[in-house]
């Protein structure tokens, strides 16, 4: 059994009913599962043992999915904008691979062989679509979807994703058909991104249409919205922030979209509730999950974010930052530094475990431990109902003068002050302190704060030792297409560590 099952069920249910619509133009179920058809065909012509996927988002992306599944071979989709040295990098660590890149992109590979254009491959399979093979045998313990790791922090580690980890997570979070004939998903997320290939499965297994964006744009995705009658988008926070930007303070008006989701990397506060006031009567979704785990794990849902928003409690206004509760099947640990599970309230590095937890990356096995809990390496912490939060990564972790500070604590309040637009908070390297606090800061358009001042502002509502020993300033922060801040180039770009000045 194999994740082709989800497509199987959709176009015997819905054969008529429209499953993805990409710039205007629309296929029923029927017509999508003929042309996956004819894809698995040339990809089992090929004799590929991977399919490699480089463009954008798009009728491509669902199609090579479930056809490179149809063919019992394992689907790569890489990150389309790295540098061509480091694509062909990792498309080299692929075995035998096909490789289907857009026309842009299919030029830069010059020294990889087998690689079709994207419009080559659609024309060979609609050919193919009219004599298809049947579907291969596949073992629902076989590699379905190979996922890089946007190594941020490290080198990306090839993320393996198995069919029977795919349908634990789609079938134990989404109810088959449960969409009504209406309802359309805007998707707009990364090809390469393991959101990008939940939102495919799990939409399709609910039989919800796919609404493509290929290229993310504010102004277009709202005008898309209207335009196609989303009824459900996914965003990550960068995105939501440009968004909330494009509306300038006004209303949302997409009278359709009834729920908004949001994850990838960590949401700041004031965008939330910027984004809050702007979609009055849009249910919001914080989905966490990591590429190891399949997607989501944890959900932060709609009746959430409304108890949070109109409470009076302070502990309950607070869920707003949390990540929600466990999704069904998952179970999870908050160990400490030898291992030990918490106390409820304290923090430690969160382990999960469940069905859909891979946890193996190729060329390194399985980085499971003996009873089958994944480290996801965030540290986090929960309230008296479950809730949980997340503080931040363990390798983010400040050690000061012997003492363990959590980026994110500063980088809260900072984020609050009036002239501040998006923080991070970063440790580099000092001969006194052992590591020494930087405030990378960029400015909302037409004020000036000094270092001094914001330095104070963090004084007056933390300890002194979270006070930044420097603040520096930047036009914009580096992030990948996910938001997810890239602070190893904060890091490097970062004057003498020497430099800084002592709290």
């Amino acid at each position: 059994m194999s994740i082709s099952l989800i497509l199987d069920m959709a176009t015997s249910g819905n054969p008529d009913q429209s499953a993805i619509t990409v710039d205007g133009t629309s296929l029923t179920y029927a017509e999508f599962g003929e042309l996956v058809a004819g894809a698995a065909t040339v990809i089992a012509r090929s004799e590929a043992k991977n399919v490699v996927f480089l463009g954008n988002s798009g009728l491509e992306l669902p199609v090579l999915l479930f056809a490179s599944a149809h063919a019992g071979v394992p689907f790569v989709p890489v990150n389309y904008r790295l540098a061509t040295a480091q694509l062909e990098q990792l498309i080299a660590r692929t075995d035998s691979p096909l490789v289907i890149a857009d026309t842009r992109y299919a030029s830069e590979l010059s020294s990889i062989p087998n690689v079709m254009t994207t419009d080559d491959f659609a024309a060979a399979a609609r050919a193919a679509s009219a004599d298809p093979i049947p579907a291969a045998d596949v073992d629902p313990d076989d590699p379905a979807i190979i996922l890089f790791t946007s190594g941020t922090t490290s080198a990306p580690k090839g993320v393996i994703l198995r069919h029977s980890h795919l349908l634990s997570y789609v079938m134990g979070t989404v109810e088959y058909g449960s969409a009504a004939a209406t309802d359309g998903a805007l998707i707009s997320v990364p090809p390469y991104h393991v959101a990008g290939m939940g939102t495919i499965l799990t939409n399709i297994y609910a039989g919800r249409r796919l609404i493509y964006l290929p290229q993310f744009d504010a102004g277009g995705w709202l005008d898309l919205v209207r335009s196609e009658g989303a009824t459900s988008a996914m965003v990550v926070p960068t995105m939501l922030e440009r968004i909330v930007d494009d509306l300038a303070g006004e209303p949302a008006d997409v009278p359709t979209l009834a729920s908004l989701s949001y994850g990838g990397a960590r949401m700041p506060r004031p965008t939330l509730e910027a984004a809050v006031r702007a979609f009055p009567g849009v249910g919001f979704v914080n989905a966490y999950g990591l590429t190891e785990t399949s997607s989501t794990i944890a959900l932060l849902g709609p009746d959430d974010h409304r108890a949070a928003v109109e409470s009076d409690d302070p502990d309950v206004q607070a869920r707003l930052g949390s990540i929600g509760r466990p999704v069904p099947g998952i179970e999870i640990q908050l160990r400490d530094a030898d291992g030990v599970p918490v106390a409820d309230g304290e923090q430690g590095e969160l382990w999960v475990r469940g069905p859909q937890v891979s946890g193996e990356y190729m060329g390194a096995g399985s980085v499971l431990d003996d009873e089958g809990w994944f480290p996801t390496k965030d540290l986090a912490y929960t309230d008296s109902e479950g809730f949980l939060f997340i503080v931040g990564r363990n390798d983010d972790t400040i050690i000061r003068g012997g003492e363990n500070i959590a980026p994110a604590e500063i980088e809260d309040v900072l984020v609050h002050h009036p002239a501040v637009r998006s923080v991070v908070v970063v440790g580099v390297p000092d001969d006194h302190w052992g590591e020494a606090i930087v405030a990378a800061v960029v400015v909302e358009s037409g004020t000036s704060p000094d270092a001094e001042e914001l330095r104070a502002y963090v004084r007056e509502r933390l300890r002194g030792s979270r006070t930044p020993d420097q603040v520096i300033f930047l036009d914009a922060l580096p992030v990948t297409a996910t938001g997810k801040i890239l602070r190893k180039n904060i890091i490097a770009d970062i004057a003498e560590p020497s430099a800084a000045t002592g709290a």
